[in-house]
């Protein structure tokens, strides 16, 4: 009995996009450190650091739609869906036994329900989140009401499996013309929540209500299907040192303070609009549109792309329990920050860790146990 691998082999990786995905994660990590100092939305330190989780949505629609338009007479439906869960489920289980593990260390004035939560709530609420199974506010064990109370960037996850599903399902057999009028009114829905919407933003998609709902949905729909439609009209730029500019341009765009105050709300959702359905997309064709030159960049990009997804799924519950540590002992933000920089050396050092002694073996395990096929 011998193995061959089983309808498809891995494409090569665009390895610029990879390197970007760790950037944004890494912005992400930063975002949050800084948001335990924050008051309000309205000020905010790192102010649109959340709009790394659309440019993710936009990425995924692009790698999926590189990864799988071409080939599916070559597999069913649950080989796309084994190829997506092995890709992403270990990590999601590693995400929610992690905010386990530091669960308790997060009681406090600012998370009352922590002290509160029996063992045996805080194990299903666990277990449960190892399947991605989003919960309702009813059980919500923080006080935040996540579908995901122990691990919550989880929630983008969630949305992430709906958005493959409905590919899977749908999308993939939608000609450019189907898909670029889909296209078309996601965005007219997103500018329409941005712009005229109770926020001007787009935070939010983490609460299972009408509301949190509308919000995830709605900045999942034009990312995700948006990156399908970009990949497949091929329209790459190419430039000179593009990880370099694509990495400045998504740096200022994440770090750009609030456009506008509480009365003119429409100012900055006009700004996340042209962020999202312009400046994203402008960035991954850039990205997608060179090749890198020279060991260390090659190096670099593979490093943050390796991290990215470990990083961005294990980092939160550490972020739990800093920012109740901060906002309990009203710690100036002089010494927090110096606790802020050993959190995030921590949350590499995690994320490493998990991707080398635990995602990686688990994924190459599950890739011969469930993507080889057995001939005689």
């Amino acid at each position: 009995m011998s193995q061959t691998p089983a309808y498809l082999e891995t494409k090569s990786h665009y390895k610029i996009l990879d390197g970007l995905r760790g950037v944004a994660a890494i912005i992400v990590v930063i975002f949050h450190v800084f948001e335990a100092y924050s008051g309000t939305r309205f000020k905010q330190i790192i102010n649109h650091g959340y709009l790394a989780v659309d440019f993710f949505f936009l990425l995924s629609g692009f790698v999926v739609a590189y990864a799988y338009d071409d080939r599916w007479g070559k597999m069913t439906q649950w080989d796309f869906y084994k190829r997506r869960l092995i890709r992403l489920q270990p990590m999601v289980i590693m995400g929610s036994v992690i905010g386990a593990i530091f669960f308790y260390l997060q009681a406090g004035n600012f998370f009352p329900l922590v002290a509160a939560t029996p063992v045996w709530k805080m194990l299903l609420v666990m277990l449960v989140g190892c399947t991605m199974i989003p919960l309702l506010p009813s059980m919500d064990i923080r006080g935040w009401q996540e579908m995901h109370p122990l691990n919550g960037p989880a929630w983008s996850l969630f949305f992430e499996y709906v958005a493959n599903i409905l590919y899977a399902l749908f999308i993939r057999r939608f000609s450019k013309t189907a898909l670029t009028i889909l296209v078309l009114i996601s965005a007219v829905l997103l500018v329409r929540y941005e712009i005229w919407g109770p926020q001007g933003d787009v935070i939010g998609g983490w609460t299972i209500d009408k509301t949190q709902l509308n919000i995830g949905f709605t900045r999942l729909l034009y990312p995700f299907f948006g990156g399908i439609l970009l990949c497949r009209m091929g329209k790459l730029i190419h430039v000179k040192w593009a990880f370099t500019v694509c990495s400045l341009l998504l740096i200022i765009v994440l770090f750009i303070p609030r456009v506008g105050g509480e009365q003119q709300l429409w100012m900055n959702g006009l700004y996340e609009s042209i962020c999202i359905i312009f400046i994203f997309p402008l960035i991954v064709s850039i990205g997608a549109g060179a090749e890198l030159t020279g060991n260390t960049a090659v190096k670099v990009c593979k490093f943050f792309g390796d991290i990215s997804y470990p990083i961005y799924i294990t980092h939160y519950p550490l972020i739990y329990w800093y920012t109740a540590w901060v906002v309990d002992n009203k710690v100036p933000m002089g010494y927090g920050m110096i606790w802020g920089a050993v959190l995030f050396v921590s949350s590499v050092a995690i994320a490493y860790a998990c991707l080398k002694l635990y995602d990686e073996p688990v994924r190459e395990w599950l890739r011969k146990r469930y993507l080889v096929k057995k001939k005689a």
